[in-house]
């Protein structure tokens, strides 16, 4: 076996372990293991999607215990380009972070590598239950760093979170639950084989539980109407803490995609595809929802949290198609929403230190304004769209895989619409922002600022022309990456070896 597949969730909690016994004692020491720590995450992203780019597919049985009955690990396309998303985006806010931001609180790092562990875990695990269990260490880390810095907003915006999720988690417990009642297993290859077996009898507990679990994972993804979490939660959070959160969702909208393709994708018979007409309604009523948030924000913080809302019913649009196309064209937008959320949360509170405020409101000149400004023009291009960067060629290829659909109309109708809006709402708050003068807005005060947090702003939001410059390949791998998801029979030899796909 590969051992280095298991790494991305290994080295996480070594680093996190060491923090906890005393390094965050030496802000230094601290910094210098969390940096390594997610440097060598990164490198180890890099070799698996090179691994995953020579093979189908490849799993890890920890303590070599055979599925469906051990704990496995599976690494394919999709899961080492979410490890290498990840590991990027992680790369950057922790070098945000360590601009100053992570002295305000205890155990900002330790509880950072929980996250990764966490996030990267459920990324790579092949079983149902794994994935609940790795949820509630993501989400466990991620109470604690809502709340990193204190504050009554932040505590209350906390408190929803919490209730939230621990709901969803009790739903998720009980979803698979059934499935396990139903089949037997909670292994998701084992499922590709056994789902089309249940008999009639048992087909109404199955679908109900797979409908169930994807009432969870919209939870996660913020669909509507499970959205109502996000805006205040991540306008609430720090900087960095929402800029990391921007892949939170993202592993709600990788369970979609992995759960309702394998277990309940073309042969899962009578529930086959059962997500589709469930999900692409609320797909497009989210990025409804989003956007006329993000006309209705009066902070530039809550702008852009209302944006990912209507990002994530983007994404979720291509999703919901299930096509080899639209998946891929999903990934692509994925991937970009990612980097632009996080960018623009770390830009708007890049604006509102110099500026003394983050009122969508007319003001003072502040120190930096040309260069902020100018950055804000780009990521409000990138996210409403606009060409020439990823936003526009993630909703243009969106818009082509659903050339064959039925629901065209509602599709080409809504995300052009909603770019619209999404346009309007950022010309609205930057020519308020940068250019009226005048208002309540207080004047800012001159003071030195870090160069750090800046840097790595620009180098995450330069990642929507880093992801445009090389389109080609990026969705040449993601074509590859959808057609083993629509066919898992790699995935599923893989895991149960080649002799299981003889029953299928």
């Amino acid at each position: 076996m590969n051992h280095w597949i298991v790494m991305p969730v290994v080295v996480p909690a070594i680093a996190a372990c060491l923090l906890l016994l005393g390094l965050n004692r030496e802000h230094a020491l601290e910094r210098t293991v969390a940096l390594a720590a997610t440097a060598a995450q990164f490198a180890i992203a890099v070799a698996l999607v090179a691994a995953a780019t020579q093979t189908p597919a490849e799993a890890y049985l920890l303590g070599n215990w055979p599925a469906p009955f051990g704990i496995v690990m599976v690494l394919d396309r999709l899961s080492a380009m979410m490890l290498l998303l990840t590991a990027v985006l992680a790369l950057f806010v922790l070098l945000y972070a360590i601009g100053g931001w992570d002295k305000r609180g205890k155990h900002f790092h330790a509880l950072f590598q929980f996250q990764l562990m966490g996030v990267n875990g459920a990324f790579l695990t092949g079983d149902l239950f794994n994935l609940f269990v790795f949820y509630e260490v993501l989400l466990i880390a991620s109470y604690g760093l809502m709340v990193h810095g204190s504050g009554g907003e932040r505590l209350k915006a906390g408190t929803h979170y919490v209730v939230t999720n621990l709901t969803a988690s009790a739903l998720f417990l009980i979803g698979a639950t059934l499935i396990y009642g139903v089949t037997g297993t909670l292994n998701m290859a084992d499922l590709a084989l056994k789902v089309p077996q249940v008999g009639a009898a048992d087909q109404g507990l199955l679908q109900a539980a797979a409908l169930l679990l994807l009432l969870v994972f919209g939870i996660k993804a913020a669909l509507v109407p499970l959205h109502f979490w996000l805006p205040g939660t991540y306008a609430a959070s720090a900087a960095p803490v929402a800029a990391l959160f921007a892949i939170m969702t993202k592993v709600g909208a990788y369970s979609i995609l992995r759960v309702y393709t394998l277990a309940f994708g073309a042969d899962a018979g009578e529930a086959a595809w059962i997500a589709g007409p469930w999900l692409l309604p609320a797909a497009l009523v989210t990025m409804v929802l989003g956007m006329v948030g993000m006309l209705a924000a009066r902070q530039l913080r809550w702008l852009v949290a209302f944006g990912v809302v209507g990002s994530m019913g983007t994404l979720l649009t291509g999703f919901s198609l299930f096509t080899v196309e639209a998946l891929s064209a999903g990934m692509y937008y994925m991937l970009h929403s990612t980097f632009i959320a996080a960018g623009l949360f770390l830009l708007v509170e890049q604006i509102s230190i110099r500026r003394g405020s983050d009122a969508v409101a007319p003001g003072a000149g502040f120190a930096g304004i040309g260069l902020l400004s100018a950055l804000f023009m780009a990521a409000a291009i990138a996210m409403a769209g606009l060409p020439p960067l990823s936003g526009f060629l993630g909703k243009l290829l969106i818009l082509d895989a659903a050339r064959d659909s039925q629901s065209i109309g509602w599709i080409w109708t809504l995300i052009l619409v909603t770019s619209f809006l999404s346009i309007v709402a950022f010309a609205r708050a930057g020519s308020l922002v940068f250019w009226k003068r005048g208002g309540d807005v207080p004047e800012a005060v001159p003071a030195a600022h870090p160069v750090l947090p800046l840097v790595a702003t620009i180098g995450v939001l330069a990642m929507t022309a880093v992801l445009s410059a090389f389109a080609a390949p990026v969705t040449g791998y993601l074509d590859e990456t959808a057609r083993q998801l629509i066919a898992p029979t790699d995935y599923i030899a893989a895991v149960l070896g080649s002799d299981a796909l003889a029953s299928r």
